[in-house]
Parts: C-alpha cells; sequence; structure tokens
C-alpha cells in the first residue's frame, strides 16, 4: 500500500503542479515535470521564495503570494521565466498556468495550489516564425501608409552614443490599423556636454494628433538643440500649442542631464515625474516641477536632481502606470519596483544587455503580461556612465601590421556600444586612411591613428602619417580609398598643410529604439575580423570560396590566385565571397583587374554576395557586378 497516496499522485501528474503551505509557501509537493524544469533541485519543505529564489523579481512569486494573501485565483498565459540550471546556465521557460487558493475545513486559505503547461515549444516556434518573417513589423507599416511616414517622422531614427551616458528607449503602440499613436520621445545632445531628453503625449490618437506631434517634437528638439533650458524649451512649445487646437493640453516632461557632472534639471509640464533608480537598484520617483500641461496658461517652473554614475533616469508616458485593474497608485508601486529589478539584473536573465536597455524592454513585458494595457507606452531611459576613454595607437608602416590597428579600433568601438552597421562603416573608412598612410610612409615610420567620441556622439578619428597623400590617378587599379571612405561616413577631410598628411573622419552613432510588437534590428556587436585569408575550391571545383580579409596585404595573392584558377580569364569562374570579413579598396582593384581580364576573354565572372554581408555592401557601393 503506497504510504502517500496523494503525494504520489502529486509527483505523477502529467504537467507542472505544485503544492505549497502557510504564509511562506513552504512546498509540500510537485511534480515530476516541475522538478524537470528547475533542474531536479531538492523543494519539498522549504519556503516557496528559497527554493526558487532565481524567479525573484520575475513576477512568480509575487503571483503566488497575492493568491495567498487575497484568495483570489491568479492565471497567466505565455509567461517567460528564467530559471538557473545544475550546471549554472540560464534556461528559459514559457507557460500557460493557474494558481488557486488551497482552502482549510473552516474556509480560510491553507495555501495555494500551482498547475500549468510548459509551451516553451509553441512560443519559440512562433517567435522564430515571426523573426523570419518579420511579420509584425510588415504589418505595421503596410497597414498604416499614411500614418507610418507621420510616425517615422515622430520617432527618432536612432538614439545617440555619448561619452558620459548610455541611452535608450522603447515604444508600445496600444492602438492598430490607421491608430497612431499620441506619444513621442527625443534624446537631443549638446556641444556642452549636455543631453536633453523628452518625453511628451497629445491628447487623443490618429492622423491629425501624429501631425501634432511630429510639430510639437521639432519646436522642442530645435531649441533643445540649440542649448535652451526646459524652461525656455517649453515656453516655446506652449506657444505653439497656444496657436493650434490639436497640441492643447498635451503633456511634456523635458530632463536636460549634465552628463560630466550628473547635474539634473527638469520640468513636468502636466505630464507624470521621472523615476531614478540608483545603480543599487532603487526606486525614487521625483517631485513633479509643478507645471501645467501645454497651452493652459502656466509657466515652467524648473526642479533639479544629480545622478551618480550608474544611476538610470526613465521618463515614461502614463500608459505604464494607467493599466487596467490597477489604481495609480498600485500600478505606479509596481512599475518603479519592476523597473529597479530590470536595471539591478533582478529579473529576466539578460547579463549582456545594458540596465537602460533592461529598464525599457523587460519593464514593459514584466507589466503588461499580467494586466493589459489601453494605451500607447513610451519608456525613455538615461543611465550615467564612466566617460568613454579616448582611443590612441601608432601602427607601424607595414600593411600586414593593419589587422592588429583593426582589434585595437574594434575593441574601442564595443567599449563604445557601436552597432554593427556603424561599426562596418567606421572599421572600413579607417582601413583605406590608414593603408594610404603606411604605403606612402618612409622606411620605419608609423601611423599614428586616434579616436574620441564628442559630446554630440560623433565619433572622431584621425589617421596622421609622415607622408604625402597619393591622388588617385584618372585610371588606376588603386586610388578608390579616399572615394569608398567619403561614402562610408559623414564627413572626411584630408589636411596636407603639415610634413605629412592628417586624414580626419566624423560619423554620428547612433542606436535603434525597440518598437516593441515589432521585429526590429538586434544591436551587433563589434565582431574580430579573421586575419587569415583563404581560398578554397568548392567540391566541384566550379566555385572558389573566399573568407577572411580583402586589403593592402592579401589583394596581390587574391588577385594571382583567382587568375590562375580561371586560366588568365579564359574560363569562367564563380567567387563567393559570403566570408569576406574586410573588403578594402585594393581587394576591390583586385576583383576589378580580375572582372577585366575576363571581359577582354568574353568570359563569366560571378561575384556571390549575400544580403547583409561586408562584400555585399562594399560591392554595391564600387559598382562591381554582383550576384
Amino acid at each position: 500500500m503506497d504510504p502517500d497516496p496523494i503525494r504520489s499522485a502529486v509527483e505523477q501528474a502529467p504537467f507542472v503542479l505544485l503544492v505549497a503551505e502557510g504564509p511562506q509557501l513552504r512546498i509540500l509537493g510537485v511534480s515530476r515535470a516541475t522538478l524537470a524544469m528547475t533542474g531536479e533541485r531538492d523543494v519539498i519543505g522549504r519556503p516557496l521564495r528559497e527554493a526558487l529564489s532565481d524567479l525573484a523579481g520575475q513576477g512568480w512569486l509575487d503571483a503566488y503570494d497575492e493568491v495567498y494573501r487575497t484568495g483570489v485565483p491568479v492565471a497567466g498565459q505565455r509567461w517567460r521565466a528564467h530559471l538557473t540550471q545544475p550546471d549554472g546556465s540560464v534556461r528559459e521557460f514559457y507557460a500557460d498556468f493557474s494558481i488557486n487558493p488551497w482552502l482549510g475545513p473552516d474556509g480560510t486559505v491553507r495555501g495555494v495550489i500551482a498547475g500549468g503547461i510548459d509551451v516553451t515549444e509553441i512560443v519559440q516556434a512562433r517567435l522564430v516564425a515571426e523573426r523570419d518573417a518579420d511579420d509584425l513589423r510588415e504589418q505595421y507599416r503596410q497597414a498604416r501608409d499614411v500614418v507610418d511616414a507621420l510616425q517615422q517622422a515622430l520617432l527618432p531614427r536612432g538614439l545617440p552614443l555619448l561619452p558620459g551616458a548610455r541611452v535608450a528607449a522603447s515604444y508600445l503602440l496600444a492602438g492598430t490599423g490607421t491608430a497612431a499613436g499620441g506619444d513621442w520621445f527625443d534624446a537631443v545632445p549638446r556641444a556642452s556636454g549636455t543631453l536633453a531628453l523628452v518625453v511628451g503625449d497629445v491628447v487623443g490618437h490618429g492622423v491629425t494628433a501624429s501631425g501634432v506631434m511630429g510639430q510639437l517634437r521639432a519646436v522642442l528638439q530645435d531649441r533643445l538643440d540649440d542649448g535652451a533650458g526646459p524652461a525656455e524649451a517649453l515656453a516655446a512649445a506652449d506657444r505653439f500649442a497656444r496657436r493650434v487646437p490639436g497640441a492643447r493640453a498635451a503633456t511634456v516632461c523635458v530632463a536636460v542631464l549634465d552628463t560630466a557632472g550628473g547635474a539634473v534639471q527638469y520640468c513636468t509640464a502636466g505630464h507624470p515625474p521621472p523615476l531614478l533608480v540608483t545603480a543599487a537598484g532603487e526606486p525614487r520617483f521625483l517631485a513633479p516641477s509643478g507645471a501645467g500641461p501645454l497651452g493652459t496658461g502656466g509657466t515652467f517652473p524648473v526642479a533639479t536632481e544629480r545622478l551618480d554614475v550608474g544611476d538610470v533616469l526613465l521618463l515614461y508616458s502614463d500608459g505604464i502606470v494607467e493599466r487596467p485593474g490597477r489604481t495609480l497608485a498600485a500600478a505606479s508601486d509596481e512599475f518603479a519596483r519592476v523597473a529597479a529589478d530590470a536595471v539591478a539584473g533582478r529579473a529576466l536573465h539578460a547579463p549582456d544587455v545594458p540596465p537602460a536597455e533592461r529598464a525599457c524592454t523587460q519593464t514593459v513585458e514584466l507589466l503588461v503580461r499580467s494586466t493589459g494595457y489601453r494605451d500607447d507606452i513610451t519608456l525613455l531611459a538615461a543611465q550615467r556612465t564612466a566617460p568613454v576613454e579616448p582611443m590612441h595607437t601608432d601602427v607601424p608602416a607595414d600593411l600586414t601590421r593593419l589587422g592588429a590597428l583593426r582589434k585595437t579600433l574594434g575593441s574601442w568601438l564595443e567599449t563604445v556600444a557601436v552597432t554593427g552597421e556603424d561599426a562596418f562603416a567606421v572599421q572600413h573608412a579607417v582601413g583605406e586612411l590608414a593603408t594610404n598612410a603606411v604605403e606612402h610612409a618612409p622606411p620605419g615610420g608609423t601611423v599614428a591613428v586616434t579616436a574620441r567620441l564628442t559630446p554630440l556622439g560623433v565619433a572622431e578619428i584621425t589617421v596622421a602619417g609622415p607622408g604625402p597623400w597619393r591622388e588617385p590617378r584618372r585610371v588606376s587599379e588603386r586610388g578608390r580609398g579616399l572615394a569608398l571612405s567619403s561614402q562610408l561616413v559623414d564627413e572626411l577631410t584630408v589636411d596636407r598643410s603639415g610634413r605629412g598628411t592628417v586624414a580626419t573622419l566624423r560619423h554620428r552613432l547612433t542606436r535603434p529604439a525597440a518598437l516593441l510588437g515589432a521585429a526590429g534590428p538586434a544591436p551587433a556587436g563589434v565582431a574580430e575580423p579573421d586575419e587569415e585569408m583563404s581560398i578554397v575550391d568548392s567540391e566541384d571545383a566550379a566555385t572558389v570560396l573566399v573568407a577572411g580579409p580583402l586589403d593592402a596585404a592579401t589583394a596581390e595573392r587574391l588577385q594571382h590566385e583567382l587568375l590562375y584558377r580561371s586560366r588568365g580569364g579564359t574560363v569562367p569562374l564563380t567567387a563567393d565571397l559570403s566570408g569576406v570579413t574586410h573588403l578594402a579598396s585594393a581587394g576591390v582593384a583586385a576583383l576589378h583587374a580580375i572582372a577585366a581580364r575576363h571581359r577582354a576573354h568574353d568570359t563569366a565572372l560571378t561575384l556571390l554576395a549575400p544580403p547583409g554581408s561586408p562584400a555585399r555592401h562594399v560591392l554595391a557601393l564600387v559598382a562591381l557586378p554582383h550576384t
């Protein structure tokens, strides 16, 4: 006879099942499916918060406590959880579940009974399908042709990368179809080293609201970019709102952060006050400044605060604190707690994601999954950081040392948190400039490369060589470096006034905001290129696989080997460049030379470069036919 048939039945339940008792919710029984999910940990007899402590900050333990305290069941669908496994890894799960009160004979709550189904495979399959098809983003764009243009004008194209601050933002649209939202955000870097942050909300939805948003954003951006403080900028927006009925009663929060000293000036024009989360994960709402909405005849007093290094300042729209089923006070407290957990890394496991970005994405996910949302939700976060140090390196006048320069520059770009597209542009442009400088330096000479991030979020990089810059000849196999570099970055100048040559490039660096509910481009790290070029024949010998960097040090070998395989251009050849990590002008010149030989013999040269590859980007710029 089974001594404890009830426990045996619980253990054999073919789904996630947990029974806990008392104020501490001491675990009395779990199913084998639950043990498998938790990594076979010993949980029987232990308080729930102790046995499953890694769920703290993810909302699960709070739900159990709420059911025990109130006696009201809680249910959810596709909740995400991160659980630590025995080997130290963190595994992600999704579950549909119900947590119910366990009542004693007298009707009081004795404990909780939770049951659920692991739907991880279903959710992951759906997420993969969404990423592959880019379905949500396409629906967002295609279903709102007119509104889309207004919405794009409303939201910044990118958030600045700055020497002393990390900026992130997320936007969750409540409307569907053609119901454009009423929220907007902006981050305006200034030459003084200050950063202006704006979150605003226009009354209403639709095309009219979007148009007004775009105009208000333009007014504030212009004044803030010109150096105005919060009061002066809001006064200009207020004058506009008095003339335009659709802008009247719009609410705005403007904050100006001194990234070097940490001082913050802010004004809450009818808008919820900012939330400050310290580096230790302690939240605190700032005091409202006392100003009213735009166009309502008030003034704009300014309040002050200070951020320490590591602190995060969050500006937000009221959609995050006006969620269904919550009072404003309860929703605000919950928002502060969840945001603090996200900043401190106590919520979903994402150690490689910076605190400001966790605050914008995890906070929204954890809050709206349990309550839903009625209005647009906008979060804008700025974390004060230690300044990004400039980079300086001296490169010997040796083409084989350019790979080391790429690694040094790549490390600096990674410190700045540059995205893949900007890193590609800067790396290639600097590579062209350094190649030219190295080729014309005297024997034993060096080329100095310096890089810094300006207060406006612009990477300013100089390449100084002791030799003269070689002017490209009208007909040349080389000399494309300057033209290629100028197409990749915002600005390129060459100073020949001294003994040598100093080339300076400037390129504004940004990161995308998170448009939640749509598949956006993931921030890419700066990948270290493979410094060894390889040329390998495919199994059928019809295609040559080329991988690694194609630069001044490898271009001659590339040209020799490809012409050897095509018998001097008399035999058709296909070159697969999908593995190429760096295509410099020297490599472009070699490919042009090979193509010319093939044209002379009327034979085909096919260059394969898949979308998104470094080779594809450069080949499109230099007009080399490719597939």
